[in-house]
This record gives C-alpha cells, sequence and structure tokens, in this order.
C-alpha cells in the first residue's frame, strides 16, 4: 500500500491515532504525530504480495506463526510509528491474540512502487529496525524480478542477499529465495507468478517536422 499525506489541524497522540483511526473508512499510518493516507496499488503489486502471502500460510500452518497482509498494522513500539506493510510475518505470542496491531513480526516484506522506494529503502526500514523481533526486512520490484532480503547478522548488523537475474547465471525456475527467519524457500518465479510487466519504452524515435 501506499502512504499519502494527510491534512489534520493538530498532531494525535499515539492513542488518539488509533481510536481516530477504527472510525475512519480508509487506513492511515502514523508517524510522530501525522497521518498518511493509504492507498491501492497496482495490479502487479497486488499479485506479489498475494502470491508471497499464500506461500507463506501454507509453509507455516501448524507452526505457531501468523501471516497477515496489507491491511495489518504493524507498530514499532506503543509510541508509534505504525506502519501497514505488504506482507508481515510474526511469530510471537504476544501477537498471536492481538486484535489491532502487532508489535512482534520477525518478517517484514514491502513490495516497492516507484513513489514510495526511496521511504521503503530509507526512513521506513529506520523505523522497522527499531522492532527488537524483526530478523529480515525483504524489499521485492514490481517493475522487475529482482527480491533484497535484508538479514540480521549475528552480529547485530543488517545484511543484503540479493535474488536477481541480472546477477546469477541460472534461470528463472532455478533461483530461489530464502528467508532463514522462517525457515523458508521459493522459487522467485512463484512470487512472481501471474505478473505482467511493463513493455519498456525505447522512446519516440520519430522527429517533428
Amino acid at each position: 500500500m501506499i502512504a499519502q499525506s494527510q491534512p489534520y489541524p493538530q498532531l494525535m497522540t499515539p492513542q488518539e491515532y488509533l481510536d481516530w483511526e477504527e472510525q475512519q473508512p480508509m487506513k492511515y499510518e502514523y508517524i510522530n504525530g501525522e497521518v498518511f493516507a493509504m492507498t491501492g496499488g497496482t495490479l502487479p503489486h497486488n499479485s506479489i504480495a498475494l502470491n508471497l502471502a499464500s506461500a507463506l500460510k501454507a509453509h507455516l500452518r501448524g507452526k505457531g506463526c501468523k501471516v497477515f497482509i496489507a491491511d495489518a498494522k504493524v507498530g514499532v513500539s506503543e509510541q508509534g510509528p505504525f506502519h501497514y506493510p505488504d506482507v508481515m510475518v510474526t511469530c510471537d505470542s504476544r501477537d498471536l491474540t492481538a486484535r489491532q496491531v502487532a508489535y512482534h513480526p520477525c518478517l517484514i516484506v514491502e513490495v516497492l512502487s516507484p513513489g514510495t522506494e526511496g521511504f521503503d529503502r530509507g526512513q521506513k526500514f529506520k523505523h522497522y529496525r527499531r522492532i527488537n523481533t524483526l530478523k529480515e526486512y525483504v524489499l521485492i520490484d514490481a517493475e522487475k524480478i529482482n527480491v533484497e532480503c535484508y538479514r540480521l547478522n549475528e552480529k547485530g548488523k543488517w545484511e543484503l542477499t540479493p535474488y536477481s537475474l541480472d546477477e546469477t547465471t541460472t534461470n528463472e525456475t532455478e533461483l530461489d529465495v530464502q528467508f532463514t527467519s522462517i525457515d523458508f524457500r521459493c522459487p522467485i518465479a512463484l512470487v512472481y507468478e501471474d505478473v505482467v510487466f511493463a513493455k519498456t519504452n525505447p522512446g519516440n524515435t520519430s522527429e517533428e517536422t
């Protein structure tokens, strides 16, 4: 989902935001007292999130974990920020009975869009890194086959593992993505199943007379 600034006459406390948002017809993210309306993404964006969530759901069935998609809210802390990841997984017992917010995910996934890629890579990742249960943060490109997994190592540093057809000699059906926090592996082709990429436009070569 994509966040857009939503004018509001005054800053809200976290609890005011949570109470207010429940009465709204739309979803809103919350950052430093401000709220940001969430709008829908493209059809490829939606397909990618659904493909991955479905695979994760099947993999985690009966293992004491839950998979959530874009309508589920994650809280960095009880004071915020509050975001709506495209996909997230929690295996923490405190989240398994939660009704409004998940605070303890181990895996968060964002599907990139041109308007939010910078925020997802920068400020949002900075927010997510404050969640002490988070082990992996995944960014999925909706314009080409490319998945980036940031994984917390044993030294407390975030390491990037890319899964891209541009960086491997294997073909699409042979390349697997792996999320070690939940012992999950699947072909990258499954993540992009039924996704139709926009045709590249080489530019208008006609000349005006």
